[in-house]
This record gives structure tokens, sequence and C-alpha cells, in this order.
């Protein structure tokens, strides 16, 4: 395992671009960078703060989440909102995202600040549909984060950092859920956050608390740990021209300083699955 980047204060929302590198958020510093395939780093958004998730946009752009749900260009910096709080009472901002395979964007909504001290409220899991309009698809969850789906589309894991658990959903053809149930847990002390799905069904679990990566069998039996440096793990993503890098981001809690957050690369058997870009419409934002 290899540290190639470090220095920042709590790292997440890491998203694999095939044509550049790898980009990731830092939520308390602010801005996305751009880890390119020469290890180089550079910014690429500056400032804002607490992007939990992100994915490209086909129009050549990076979805981002935090205050709102926004398409930013990375040719000018224009921003364009997509999800706004005000369309969702009670909601205090958006985490942790994701897209189906028809470029729809998944999202999980709070309902309480998660740094402010305050006593957690059940936010909810949302669908922004590729016309821009958005359907609220589930409830209950405490503090959304990681989401992804499975390799034939048919399944949604998303994951609750205070249930504590992975959740799973059946998925219906016009981007409809289940009720949820229980897919894992990563026991009394884990605290599930960002999480991939690979090509082989596995899902790979960031543990907040743990120091680790768990993975987990298709059918929600344990498949081993991958132990990490730092104890705060936050999210993961596979990139590569083969998807078989395994990028592994932290956050700075239970470290050596307050900006110790890093990126860890190390090569997996198994490759990922490619994160399909987002296709909702920009117009009107």
């Amino acid at each position: 395992m290899q540290r190639v980047a470090t220095g920042y204060g709590l790292i997440e929302g890491p998203v694999w671009d095939p044509n550049h590198g790898l980009y990731f958020s830092d939520v308390i510093n602010g801005g996305v960078h751009l880890l390119d395939r020469a290890g180089q780093i550079t910014l690429a958004v500056p400032k804002r703060r607490g992007i939990g998730g992100m994915a490209l946009h086909d129009a050549g752009g990076l979805v981002v989440g935090g205050r709102d749900i926004a398409c930013v260009s990375l040719a000018n910096g224009t921003t364009r909102s997509l999800l706004s709080l005000d369309a969702i009472p009670g909601a205090t901002g958006f985490n942790d995202l994701t897209t189906d395979a028809a470029g729809r964007i998944y999202v999980g909504s709070l309902a309480f600040r998660v740094f402010g001290g305050e006593t957690p409220k059940p936010g909810h899991l949302h669908v922004i549909d590729l016309d821009g309009g958005m359907r609220t698809l589930s409830d209950g969850i405490l503090l959304t984060n990681g989401l992804g789906f499975s390799p034939d589309g048919k399944r949604l894991y998303h994951s609750d950092a205070r249930g504590p658990l992975v959740r799973i959903y059946d998925v219906a053809p016009d981007g409809s859920v289940g009720p949820w149930r229980k897919f894992a847990s990563l026991g009394e002390a884990g605290v599930p956050d960002g999480l991939k799905v690979a090509r082989d069904g596995s899902v790979w679990v960031a543990d907040a608390h743990g120091g680790r990566v768990a993975v987990f069998n298709a059918d929600g039996t344990h498949r081993q740990d991958i132990a990490v440096p730092l104890p705060m793990v936050t999210s993961l993503c596979f990139g590569g021209d083969d998807l078989k890098d395994l990028y592994i981001v932290t956050g700075s809690r239970g470290g050596p300083h307050e900006n110790c957050g890093s990126i860890f690369r190390l090569r997996v058997e198994v490759a990922g699955l490619a994160l399909p870009v987002a296709r909702v419409s920009l117009g009107g934002g």
C-alpha cells in the first residue's frame, strides 16, 4: 500500500476520471483536487466545502454534494444547482451520491448538522431524474454515506453511519426502490462510510472508526479486511486502466495531526465497476 497524497483535513468523494485521474474533495478545508496520472495534484474546484460525494457529468463537469447538489464546469467554474435544500423541508445538506446506468443521481439528504453537535435526525434518500425532477425514495437514514449499485443495477447499497449498517434496496426499472433491508454490519464498533462495488458483486466499505476497508460478498458475508495506516477511513475508489488500482482516502481524526488526511493506493485482484456519468439535465439551473 502506497501513500500517494497527504496533508488534507478530511478527504471524501473520490471519483476516477479515465482521462485525467482521481478527483477528491477536502470537506474541512474546501476545494476539489485532481491527482493526475503522473502523480501531480492540482486544484480543480476552489473553496467549496462539505463535499461528501461526487460524480462526472456527461457535459464535462463534476456533480458535487454539500449545501446543494450542483454541477461545476471544469472548464470555467460555472455552477448549476441540480437540487436545492428548499426542495426538502428540514434538510441541512447532502452527503454522498452515486449514479445509475441511465445517468440518474442518487443522493442522501441530512437533517442535522453533523459537525455542529446537533442531535441526529433522520434524513432521506432521493433520486434526481434525467429531466431534473426529484423523487424521495426512502427515509429514516440517520447519517447517509456510501451509495453504490450492483453490477446488474438491480440492487442499491447504502451506508447509514449512525445505523450503523449497510442497507440494500431492490431497484425497479424506473429507478424507484423497494423497502430497505439490512445487507451487512461492520460490527459493534464499525462505522460504515463510503462504499464501492466491484465487478464480481462484492461490496467494499470504508470503516470511519476502524482503520480498514471491509469487503463483503454479494450475499452479505464478510470476505476480508484491508488494513489502512490511518484510523479514519472515509471512502474509496477503483481506478487505473483496468480498475484494479484501489484508492483509499482518509480523514485526520485519530492521526498524528489535524491535516494528515491521506490517499493510499494498492493493487487488488478484482476490478471495480466504473461509475456511470450523470446525464441529468442542466437546463434551468
